[in-house]
């Protein structure tokens, strides 16, 4: 066994008001590990920086950026933690989250990074359903089409991001996460998992993810990503595709007892709206490319 890993929790944010403090208090709570939190503002308007004041532990600054992956990345190079993670503005850790992480990095010193399960839950943070998975598995990630390892409970050493690079923020809007997380698979790191529920992850009308906007441009990224990972589209993609989501459902049922016998998209259609009221620089691009 190894030693517990410090860790740098990166919050990007941008007229986060509603949500910030939450956040906030959810990682201030975390106990039995050595964190340090670093919130990057896109030049927040709001009152946002009058909640940032008030807490003299975080490390922040606001300044205009191109997006949250864009202010991801400028947390990432100022990260002093040998492990970095990133939690939306609008989410937060469950009580515990960070010493299980911790524990396991200590028990598995030769893990480049890990992720753990996560908890969906609408704005006032009543469950909508949990997602729970087994292992990363590169090609059931790549040729499934379902993005499982989710990137608020995704938390790897800052040496893999010096030798893989940081978030391709000038190529994609909406899946630089995704494509960070096939190229771990790519690279064969190794990638565990902690079968723990990590986060809290909100779907409400001041994010992005309950924006139908957002979530067409993501299929159009992910396709994208998805072929430059070997996927073949037509007909042998979409058997492959049947294949290796069954693979997923048989990987939770022999490792975690469970299975999805409803697909969460399903289960979060109805949280999903045409707009919602999100601030970000990536908004403008966004609806050029919708239009």
């Amino acid at each position: 066994m190894g030693q517990q890993p410090s860790i740098s929790i990166i919050t990007p944010s941008f007229n986060s008001i509603h949500t910030i403090r939450e956040t906030i208090e959810s990682v201030r709570v975390q106990e039995q590990c050595q964190w340090e939190h670093l919130i990057i503002d896109g030049g927040s308007t709001d009152g946002t920086i009058d909640i940032l004041k008030e807490y003299p532990h975080l490390k922040w600054i606001s300044e205009p950026d191109e997006g949250h992956y864009h202010a991801m990345n400028k947390g990432i190079k100022r990260a002093t933690g040998e492990v970095v993670t990133i939690l939306n503005a609008d989410d937060c850790y469950r009580r515990g989250a960070l010493e299980a992480v911790a524990d396991a990095f200590r028990e598995h010193p030769a893990w480049d990074g890990l992720f753990g399960d996560i908890v969906y839950v609408d704005a006032a943070g009543k469950e909508i359903y949990l997602r729970q998975d087994a292992l990363f598995d590169y090609d059931i990630l790549r040729f499934s089409g379902v993005c499982y390892v989710i990137h608020q409970t995704l938390f790897v050493k800052r040496a893999v991001h010096e030798r893989l690079g940081l978030y391709r923020y000038k190529n994609f809007l909406n899946c630089c996460d995704y494509d960070f997380i096939l190229e771990l698979g790519r690279a064969k790191r190794r990638i565990g998992h902690v079968p723990a529920l990590l986060v809290n992850y909100r779907y409400h009308e001041n994010g992005q993810s309950a924006d139908l906007r957002v979530t067409r441009n993501m299929a159009r990224e992910s396709l994208m990503i998805r072929k430059a990972h070997g996927f073949p589209g037509g007909l042998k993609g979409k058997l492959l595709q049947c294949y290796y989501r069954g693979k997923r459902q048989w990987q939770k049922l022999r490792y975690r007892g469970t299975c999805d016998l409803v697909p969460g998209k399903w289960i979060l259609k109805k949280h999903m709206r045409a707009q919602t009221n999100f601030s970000s620089r990536i908004l403008d691009k966004l609806e050029s490319e919708h239009n």
